[in-house]
């Protein structure tokens, strides 16, 4: 898939979900303003999906879309059914995946809610180690829930304590 391609429009509904063996992803909302609120990233060996609609039938809240040339494994809601019938130990390790999930999005949503802007950031990169280099900052930034330029005096203020993202 080449970059700028729309996987999936908020307000559609769909049946698939994407696994990303190459490139690079992202799910996110627009808000009455048009700004944009990141709420995933999908890079190499992560899932990325609207469960809203796959799994409830229901309009998609997230956009999709490729932020690098992508190789992606489209997976349908149907596949996955098939799957966890023939296959018992799939279920078990789909249902470790999810509660990963949750394991993530929780720890995301306390850290919007009662992280410093630094926390938040060294948060980032821990879960995506190599993304500060792929991605622009003010993508960076809508995913942390800062303006570009908090997020460029937290860079500036750990570059000054000689911190290195990826080192």
């Amino acid at each position: 898939m080449k970059k700028g391609k729309v996987l999936l429009n908020e307000g559609e509904k769909t049946n698939v979900s994407y696994f990303v063996s190459k490139g690079l992803l992202r799910a996110y909302t627009l808000d009455l303003n048009g700004k944009e609120h990141i709420i995933q990233f999908a890079p190499e060996d992560w899932w990325i999906g609207d469960r809203n609609s796959v799994y409830f039938n229901e309009p998609a809240v997230f956009n999709i879309d490729v932020l690098e040339d992508a190789e992606v494994v489209v997976i349908t809601k149907a596949f996955m059914e098939q799957a966890l019938d023939i296959c018992p130990d799939f279920g078990k390790y789909n249902i470790y995946l999810l509660h990963n999930s949750i394991r993530h999005m929780q720890n995301r949503i306390n850290k919007l809610l009662a992280a410093t802007a630094e926390e938040r950031y060294l948060d980032f990169i821990k879960l995506y180690p190599d993304l500060t280099l792929r991605i622009p900052q003010m993508m960076i930034a809508s995913y942390l829930g800062v303006t570009p330029e908090s997020l460029s005096r937290v860079r500036k203020a750990l570059a000054q304590k000689h911190f290195r993202p990826n080192s």
